[in-house]
């Protein structure tokens, strides 16, 4: 199992396919190698890699996804939209006491709760930052005690909901904000929200599988066909860095219009911008990639060892 400063020391890595030249991701001497047009343009060490996420067409070897493997690399493949397609996992799967305990646990809408009431605290902790006049123990408070009541979970949805409806509008209120639509690409504030979401998910679910659980099998949001439901619930607590991170490239004048094109009633990030703005939101996963790794960890640790209080997420 890897450990915290080993976690430490890994990279993300994310890599776009360079229009009209021909990519292509190899394995040579322990390093990742890129080519384009067949000609090498850059490498990185293995053992510095904990995932690497490919946007676009690419050529891989099987001996790369091999050595991934060993290595305990994942691979998510994206298109240009940055929706993952594919990925060859390195997980522990054969965790099965782990699975074991995850399949049995009986107290799943307690730890719904849990999970709701950390994302609503981050999200008031936001508010305060943003609006220094806000009673932040006041509404925490309040929160907590409808969080509490909740008898089932619908009733705990509509709490999440009401919550989130409110949060944005209040955070986002100067940044031309309207309402959040997920995968609609209503506007240029939703379409970068998905982006940076989509990548948190594919980091936490890469987490989850590195310890061996079943990242379908959640404990608030339910089975569904094909629905990660676990990574899902532990990147709610988490969602509060992608929003300040899209609140400060706001700030920093780092988001164009011009980047974005409108076609057939949705906003499209244009092909040749993508890279500027994956940094944006790879930077606050590389800044709090450590907390994240501690999360699932105590999560694990949660679910193998009696008495372990559930992990709690603070937002810095």
């Amino acid at each position: 199992m890897m450990s915290l400063p080993d976690f430490s020391e890994k990279q993300i890595l994310f890599i776009d396919a360079k229009y009209g030249v021909e990519n292509g991701l190899q394995f040579q001497n322990d390093n990742i190698l890129y080519k384009k047009d067949g000609r090498n343009t850059n490498r990185i060490s293995c053992l510095k890699v904990f995932a690497v996420f490919i946007i676009g067409n690419f050529t891989m070897t099987s001996n790369l996804v091999k050595k991934c493997k060993e290595y305990g690399i994942a691979l998510f493949l994206l298109s240009n939209n940055f929706q993952t397609y594919a990925e060859i996992g390195a997980g522990l799967e054969s965790n099965f006491l782990l699975r074991d305990k995850q399949y049995k646990f009986e107290n799943d809408f307690k730890l719904a709760k849990k999970i709701v009431q950390n994302k609503v605290a981050n999200q008031l902790a936001l508010m305060k930052e943003r609006n220094k006049g806000i009673d932040f123990e006041k509404l925490f408070l309040q929160a907590e005690e409808k969080i509490a009541k909740a008898q089932n979970e619908q009733e705990l949805l509509g709490i999440e909901g009401i919550y989130s409806k409110n949060f944005f509008a209040e955070y986002f209120k100067l940044i031309d904000w309207s309402r959040r639509m997920p995968r609609t690409k209503y506007d240029i504030n939703n379409v970068l929200l998905d982006i940076g979401y989509t990548f948190l998910f594919n980091f936490m679910e890469s987490l989850l599988r590195l310890y061996g659980f079943d990242t379908y099998k959640g404990v608030y949001h339910k089975l569904f066909f094909q629905r990660k439901s676990l990574a899902c619930d532990v990147m709610e607590p988490f969602r509060c860095l992608i929003d300040k991170q899209l609140l400060k490239a706001h700030n920093l004048g780092q988001i164009d219009r011009n980047d974005f094109e409108y076609i057939g009633g949705k906003y499209v990030l244009s092909f040749e911008k993508q890279q500027k703005y994956v940094r944006i939101f790879l930077e606050t996963l590389m800044n709090n990639k450590e907390d994240m790794f501690v999360y699932v960890k105590d999560f694990y640790r949660f679910f193998m060892i009696e008495g372990r209080e559930f992990p709690n997420f603070k937002i810095k």
